[in-house]
């Protein structure tokens, strides 16, 4: 188990501000990897309305259970990772419960019952990233339903210099900020749209 404190910066592109982007980092296609998250909550959607996120990410043969829990500060998250076999992991995505770990005590403590949360889907994420101004620059195009999405991340360990960091990148690329809503909440919109 390990926990860290995420603290990212984000912005929706279009597909020709994504392509420019690509172009002018030098980013080649074979430089992007294919990662998979899969989403779970409760059927009443309480970690969503406790602002958190559980999802099993799938990449490159391995699996990595994730639970987002917003820091106090609100500038960042904190995240807990566990990782999973591969038949734990399918099992688990398959309807079985989560096993007993820091991540079950934690969403336990959010007076949520662990063995409520099931898998609502997946989104499938291309994403190539490089270092850039002390932090990780992250490309991203994502599927989920009939979306096709692109997103400009920047991951750091400083709010304010990152904020000023990612600023002045939009700025100088010509980009307008966008809100960007992260990728399980876009997901879970999208799915209670399609739904109606």
């Amino acid at each position: 188990m390990t926990e860290q404190i995420e603290i990212e910066f984000k912005n929706l592109l279009t597909e020709t501000e994504f392509e420019h982007l690509l172009a002018n980092f030098h980013i080649s296609r074979d430089q992007f990897i294919t990662q998979k998250n899969h989403y779970f909550d409760t059927p009443e959607f309480l970690l969503k309305d406790r602002a958190c996120a559980l999802r099993i990410r799938e990449k490159d043969g391995r699996y990595e259970m994730t639970l987002k829990q917003p820091l106090p500060t609100g500038q960042g998250l904190l995240e807990t990772n566990i990782e999973l076999g591969s038949e734990e992991a399918q099992a688990i995505l398959n309807g079985s419960p989560l096993p007993n770990s820091e991540i079950a005590n934690k969403i336990c403590l959010l007076g949520i019952e662990a063995n409520h949360l099931s898998c609502f889907g997946t989104l499938t994420t291309a994403r190539a990233e490089i270092p850039y101004e002390g932090g990780l620059l992250v490309f991203d195009k994502s599927t989920y339903f009939s979306i096709t999405d692109y997103e400009l991340e920047y991951e750091t360990s400083h709010y304010e210099d990152g904020k000023r960091i990612f600023d002045n990148l939009l700025k100088k690329a010509n980009i307008p900020p966008r809100k960007t809503d992260n990728k399980v909440k876009r997901f879970f919109t999208e799915m209670q749209r399609v739904k109606k």
